[in-house]
C-alpha cells in the first residue's frame, strides 16, 4: 500500500514535460537499501554533484552579494559558465538515456509510459535528465499503479528517500516549468487579442 494517500499525492503540483528517463527495477540489497543510488556512468554522477554543488552554494553567493557586489557578479558569471558545460554535458548523456518522453512529474513521483508492466510497489532506479538546465537526478521510487494501454503500460510511480536538496532542485525545476507555461498562455492570449 502507498505511504502517501491519495489526498497527499495531490498536493503536489503535477507538470506535463518530456525529460530523457531511464527506469531499472531494483532487486535483492540494493532494492532493500535506502542510501543514495550511484549510477554507472561517471558523466551522470558529475552532472548530479555539480548541481547539487550549486545548490548548496547559492546561500553563500547570497551572503557574499550582500557584501560585496564586484565578487558576486564575477562569481554569478561563473555559474552561468558552469551551466553551459552541465547542457554540454547533459547533450551527451541524452544519447547514453535516450530521447525525451512524455511525463507527467510533480515532487511526489513521476508517471510514464513503460514497454513491459512493473507490479505495484516494484523498487525502481528512476534517472532523469531535465532540460534545459541539464538537471541531472537520480531516485529511488515504488510503483503505484501499472494500467495496460495500446502498446505497452502506463506507470505511475512515488519518490522515496529523497535527500532535501534533490527534492527542492525537483520543485524548482517544476515552478521554472509552470511559470514557463503560464508566460507562454499570457503570451498567446495577448497575440489572440491583437
Amino acid at each position: 500500500m502507498s505511504t502517501l494517500d491519495e489526498e497527499d499525492r495531490r498536493e503536489y503540483y503535477r507538470i506535463e514535460d518530456m525529460i530523457a528517463l531511464e527506469i531499472s527495477p531494483l532487486s535483492g540489497p540494493e532494492a532493500a537499501s535506502k542510501e543514495v543510488l550511484l549510477d554507472d556512468s561517471p558523466l551522470f554522477n558529475l552532472l548530479s554533484e555539480l548541481h547539487l554543488s550549486e545548490f548548496e552554494s547559492q546561500h553563500l553567493l547570497r551572503q557574499i552579494g550582500e557584501r560585496d557586489r564586484t565578487l558576486a557578479a564575477f562569481l554569478k558569471v561563473q555559474n552561468k559558465r558552469i551551466d553551459l558545460l552541465s547542457q554540454i554535458m547533459a547533450q551527451s548523456l541524452l544519447g547514453e538515456i535516450g530521447t525525451p518522453q512524455p511525463v507527467i512529474i510533480s515532487e511526489g513521483g513521476i508517471e510514464f509510459h513503460y514497454p513491459t508492466a512493473l507490479a505495484p510497489d516494484s523498487p525502481l532506479a528512476v534517472k532523469l535528465v531535465l532540460m534545459p538546465q541539464a538537471l541531472g537526478l537520480l531516485l529511488r521510487a515504488k510503483v503505484t499503479h501499472c494500467d495496460a494501454e495500446s502498446g505497452g503500460f502506463e506507470i505511475g510511480t512515488e519518490f522515496e528517500a529523497m535527500t532535501d536538496a534533490q527534492r527542492q532542485l525537483l520543485a524548482r525545476y517544476i515552478l521554472q516549468k509552470q511559470a514557463q507555461e503560464r508566460r507562454l498562455a499570457r503570451e498567446q492570449s495577448d497575440a489572440q487579442d491583437t
